[in-house]
């Protein structure tokens, strides 16, 4: 086999590899975009958005559909390397990494190790490869918080990957309802506190 020969199929594999990569993060877009709920925000050109952030995905549940004020999504998706943020290699074409919050048990048992644990190791887990494909990994920053990431999701990972989506999109739709209904309460017992003034107010008015 020539080496112009050798070098074009090594291409094709390439090609290959990056198309199904890709098609693998549409389906799995496809998938979080039918979430009852959902809020995608995904920044472009023109936007009101970094430049960096271009090309990336965040999702919320929001049914309202207005972005949370002080609230970081439940799962984002990201296309390049960040700052502060380069493990994973992200920068080759056809490269994406999902991350999910899953909180400390789902994240002890996907990973082997606490959120704690990592937290207190670092990033200096012997072995540990953060560019390494469909394998559940620690966030390499948000780790420590209960974060777990993907890079470019295959079969050993992305039924999973969709449980674990569902059931963070889950937990956060319990989470705003109960937030709404703390503000609720609080808002009915300030509204109590006035109705009873009012009433010692009318009542004093009718005394004179």
């Amino acid at each position: 086999m020539s080496m112009g020969h050798r070098g074009a199929e090594l291409k094709g594999v390439e090609r290959m590899d990056i198309d199904a990569a890709q098609t693998n993060r549409d389906r799995l877009l496809e998938t979080i975009r039918s979430f009852d709920g959902i809020l995608e925000l995904a920044p472009g050109e023109g936007g009101e958005f970094p430049r960096l952030a271009w090309g990336d995905f965040f999702f919320y549940y929001a049914p309202d559909g207005v972005i949370p004020t002080a609230v970081q999504p439940y799962a984002t998706i990201v296309t390049k390397d960040y700052p502060d943020d380069r493990l994973s290699e992200l920068d080759p074409a056809g490269r994406w990494r999902v991350n999910i919050h899953v909180g400390s048990a789902s994240f002890t048992e996907l990973v082997g190790e606490s959120p704690r644990d990592v937290g207190a190791r670092g990033l200096d887990a012997p072995g540990r490869d953060f560019s390494e494909p469909d394998v559940f990994l620690p966030h390499p920053v948000y780790g420590s918080l209960g974060w777990i990431a993907v890079v470019n999701p295959g079969a050993r990972t992305m039924a999973a990957i969709v449980e674990l989506l569902r059931a963070a999109h889950e937990q956060e739709r319990r989470r705003v309802i109960r937030r709404a209904q703390a503000r609720a309460d609080v808002a009915a017992r300030d509204g109590a506190g006035d109705a009873g003034v009012v009433d010692d107010s009318a009542a004093d008015d009718s005394a004179g």
